[in-house]
């Protein structure tokens, strides 16, 4: 799998479309070991307390795992603790 500078504006389709890439077991949902793996596609160094801060700031149900409805919450993560830059169009 190409990995992604973080130079570059991605758009939140690209954002989405990237991430249900590392949905291994397509569940629809993504775990905190394939966040983590998504994250280091990127050349982000995005240990395991991160992917767990990650994943409790976006899941809103508690189940532990991101879902298409919480996707935004993890968007917001993404920009405001990783430095990525997700735009809307």
């Amino acid at each position: 799998m190409a990995t992604r500078s973080l130079d570059g504006d991605m758009t939140v389709d690209e954002f989405k479309e990237w991430l249900r890439r590392f949905d291994v077991d397509r569940d629809g949902r993504i775990s905190r070991d394939e966040l983590r793996c998504a994250m280091r596609t990127i050349r982000t160094r995005f240990s395991g307390y991160k992917s767990k801060r990650g994943i409790n700031y976006a899941d809103a149900d508690g189940d532990g795992f991101i879902d298409d409805s919480e996707v935004d919450g993890l968007i917001d993560y993404a920009q405001k603790s990783l430095g990525l830059r997700i735009v809307a169009y």
